[in-house]
């Protein structure tokens, strides 16, 4: 099989397990039973708002859902029978270094769900800390290795903290380290993994705010006759504004297909409803809104043919029957 995925790809994250299960209600594990259910009706909730954007026109061959085994597994059957793209993560949620959620049995978990992707959540600076990048090469080399004999995609999603000297070069400033030097060390990960034979299919990446960056980006995951690589790029938890301006500008990018934004679209509105400051219908709304506004951000911003090819081969309509909310760029209403 031929690495990469070149369709379009919005995806609804909310795999997020220790930070979800710690923010948003303040369990501690190993979690009552009682805990566990209220955690997966939080998560259906979410899934909820996904499907209504659905039946409100987002083409389905193009929409997804990231979410996890512990918390998502009945969601993950429900996608997958509906026809949708699915992505199950394998990665130990709260681990600084990457490590399989179910160690060596890593692939049995995945072969429960026969996922479109399996995805990692990975913390690489190249320029850190030499052993841990090795161990962690280590298991990404199996995990690609094994998705290349077995099938399901490989979805990669790339953060990249500074190390200490990198933040000493730039004053503490985490704004100058995000501009000026993630990018180039972006690029170097990217070098480094395809070198050592970890092959993604998609990377999902933290937003780039320069155009010529994206290029970058794009140009080093298709290096070496990777032509079907593509990109996706991630919310971060971000302000709307600064999704709206991170979607444009990866989307005028050939080779950025997607994105892949979760606590900006579901956050507030599950917070409120197990506040009981929303009911389960307006927070699923709110949800399929959020959810609809970043399709139709990604979309118009577009490099046109590109999308259009990409919707064909997909065999989705190039517009929603029903079109999305209006969006203005960089000010988006808080629904």
């Amino acid at each position: 099989m031929n690495a990469g995925y070149p369709n379009p790809l919005y995806l609804l994250p909310f795999d997020h397990r220790h930070s979800y299960v710690s923010g948003m209600f303040g369990f501690k594990p190993p979690l009552a039973r009682a805990e566990h259910d209220k955690v997966v009706d939080s998560k259906q909730v979410i899934y909820e708002g996904f499907r209504q954007a659905l039946a409100q026109g987002v083409p389905t061959e193009c929409a997804g859902i990231l979410v996890d085994e512990e918390f998502g597994a009945d969601i993950l059957r429900d996608a997958a029978a509906h026809g949708n793209v699915t992505a199950l993560s394998v990665e130990k949620s709260g681990s600084e270094e990457f490590e399989f959620e179910y160690g060596p049995a890593f692939a049995e978990h995945i072969r429960l769900f026969h996922p479109t992707f399996a995805k990692v959540l990975v913390r690489y600076n190249p320029q850190g800390d030499a052993a841990l990048n090795g161990r962690q090469t280590a298991r990404l080399k199996e995990l690609s290795d094994y998705c290349r004999r077995a099938g399901p995609r490989f979805m990669f999603e790339l953060l990249v903290p500074p190390t200490p000297a990198q933040m000493a070069g730039v004053q503490g400033n985490q704004q100058t380290y995000d501009s000026d030097v993630r990018p180039g060390l972006m690029v170097q990960t990217l070098q480094t993994l395809q070198d050592a034979g970890v092959e993604p299919d998609v990377w999902k990446i933290e937003g780039l705010d320069r155009r010529e960056d994206c290029e970058r980006l794009v140009a080093t995951a298709r290096r070496g006759g990777r032509r079907e690589v593509c990109c996706i790029v991630l919310g971060r938890g971000a302000d709307e504004s600064k999704v709206v301006t991170w979607l444009e500008t990866a989307a005028a990018v050939t080779g950025f297909i997607g994105f892949a934004v979760g606590r900006t679209s579901f956050w507030d509105a599950v917070r409120d409803f197990e506040d009981q400051r929303a009911t389960r219908q307006e927070a699923v709304s709110r949800i399929a809104r959020r959810y609809l506004e970043w399709v139709a951000v990604f979309r118009r911003a577009a490099a046109t043919d590109h999308l259009e090819d990409l919707l064909d081969e997909a065999g989705a309509e190039s517009f929603p029957a029903s079109d999305p909310p209006a969006v203005t760029p960089r000010r988006l209403a808080r629904s």
